[in-house]
């Protein structure tokens, strides 16, 4: 038991978990003629946990009960990864990046996510109103507007050869690519990061 629970806590090269990202789509489309997607499980527990009075969400909800079992197992697998299974060493980030994140004052590698960045102080300042509440309202927007998130475009849309979905995910980077190099460093440095 030891040796597997070594064995699953390293890192997974991209040509096994790539493929198995891949296998979900046939997957799902062949045992259930489901799509794969994460955003819409927002809408089915709105659809449960709010009275049908608003159109949006006035649907039988209880028909996309595996999508809210899916991101909840999602959750679950998350926790026990990041509890039981996380990697002790410290995370490889390319000497590159190691610079651009130090000029902006991210110099700790030890978790997933920079505690620099991801603390409860921050998330209780002006900067965090910003960067969190605003930032996850403007990519929630985006998700609705785009029509799904980046993974059901991504992974279920572009296999699936959906024209928007290629056009979607072509945006997403772009939009992503943007903010990294022209928008956060003068964002940063606004709100006194």
């Amino acid at each position: 038991m030891e040796q597997f629970i070594e064995w699953i806590s390293q890192p997974w090269p991209w040509w096994v978990a790539g493929p198995l990202i891949g296998l979900t789509v046939p997957a799902l489309l062949i045992l259930g003629n489901k799509t794969f997607g994460i955003s819409s499980s927002l809408r089915h527990i709105c659809a449960a946990c709010i009275p049908a009075g608003i159109p949006f969400f006035s649907y039988d909800w209880k028909k996309e009960l595996w999508n809210i079992i899916f991101v909840l197992g999602v959750l679950i697998g998350g926790f026990i990864a990041t509890t039981f299974f996380a990697n002790p060493d410290t995370i490889v980030v390319a000497e590159a990046t190691q610079q651009d994140l130090a000029a902006l004052g991210i110099t700790d590698y030890t978790s997933l996510m920079p505690a620099e960045i991801f603390n409860w102080e921050n998330l209780l300042s002006g900067k965090g109103l910003l960067f969190f509440v605003l930032g996850g309202f403007l990519v929630g927007f985006g998700t609705r507007y785009a029509g799904g998130c980046t993974s059901g475009h991504a992974i279920m849309g572009i296999s699936s050869l959906q024209w928007p979905s290629l056009v979607a995910t072509i945006f997403f980077m772009l939009g992503g690519f943007l903010m990294t190099h022209v928008f956060l460093g003068p964002l940063m440095s606004l709100v006194g990061f």
